[in-house]
């Protein structure tokens, strides 16, 4: 079994664990209790506190900070965990902050790409295979299922979660719950229609995709009663990525995010304090008036 590679430059507690062939890169701080499983590469001023538990063949990049007491007022002496898979890459300047509650954890799945200055608060729970682009910025006990794309700069309220397979446009501001399979616009931070293009690469079938788009006119345009549409959702759509919808919409607190409105087409004009035959204003501006 091979021995940890730690660079002589590092701070690593004699009581931290560290895997199989693990890499420690110079100025890396390693805290007591913090765990690296194998294979691990930690770069070079990452810092691993406390509380924080990584499974295998992780990468975590420069400046990365993970393990974090949570930011809150009411913070205790005692506090969770984060729990983190195998096979995730995670860039430069990440944060990640424990549970706030002893017996409590901040979870991150398997194979999952967290970009550069993402944070993750206290008690999230990212679920496998997902991408949290550049800046996503995510309050505490935020639900992220498996298989979501969360572009850059999105700003996320505590206690919502965002559906499998969903994708949320850069820089939206997403306050309720995103349902499974959609896209979300960063114009108006609203729904836009189905993730067609991350369904299909996913490997969502043709006939699956029919029945997806079934649901999305059954939610967003039939303007059914909340009890009418869960029920329809319950009986009609049980199998396939549709099954997905009636569990994580009859178990929402927070609502789901609406439907994009209509935008209007209007041209903002600028009114010309001049009379227009002002010979002082250029002539292709007087024609145009």
């Amino acid at each position: 079994m091979s021995r940890p590679d730690i660079h002589p430059l590092a701070c690593v507690s004699p009581n931290a664990e560290l895997g199989a062939a693990a890499t420690i890169g110079p100025y890396c701080i390693i805290e007591d209790g913090a765990r690296i499983g194998d294979n691990c590469s930690i770069a070079g001023h990452a810092i691993i506190k406390s509380g924080c538990r990584l499974g295998n063949n992780n990468t975590v990049s420069e400046g990365a900070v993970l393990g974090g007491i949570p930011q809150h007022l009411q913070v205790s002496d005692r506090i969770g965990e984060v729990v983190i898979g195998d096979d995730n890459t995670i860039r430069e300047h990440v944060t990640i902050h424990r549970a706030m509650n002893e017996g409590a954890r901040t979870l991150v799945g398997n194979n999952n790409t967290v970009m550069v200055g993402t944070h993750i608060a206290h008690d999230c729970d990212i679920g496998d295979n997902t991408i949290l682009a550049n800046n996503v910025l995510m309050a505490g006990h935020v639900t992220v299922e498996d298989r979501a794309f969360v572009s850059g700069g999105v700003a996320i309220h505590q206690f919502c979660r965002i559906g499998a397979y969903a994708m949320v446009g850069g820089l939206s501001i997403v306050r309720q719950d995103v349902p499974p399979c959609v896209m979300i616009g960063g114009d108006q931070s609203r729904v836009v229609g189905l993730n067609l293009i991350g369904l299909k690469r996913n490997g969502v079938l043709r006939e699956e995709l029919a029945q997806l788009k079934q649901v999305y006119r059954l939610i967003y345009r039939d303007g059914l009663p909340r009890h009418e549409m869960l029920a329809r959702l319950e009986t009609d759509f049980s199998s396939g990525p549709a099954a997905r919808f009636f569990p994580f919409l009859s178990q929402s607190q927070r609502g789901i995010v609406g439907k994009r409105r209509k935008e209007t087409n209007d041209i903002a004009s600028i009114r010309l304090h001049r009379p227009l035959n002002d010979k002082s204003i250029p002539a292709d501006v007087r024609r145009a008036g």
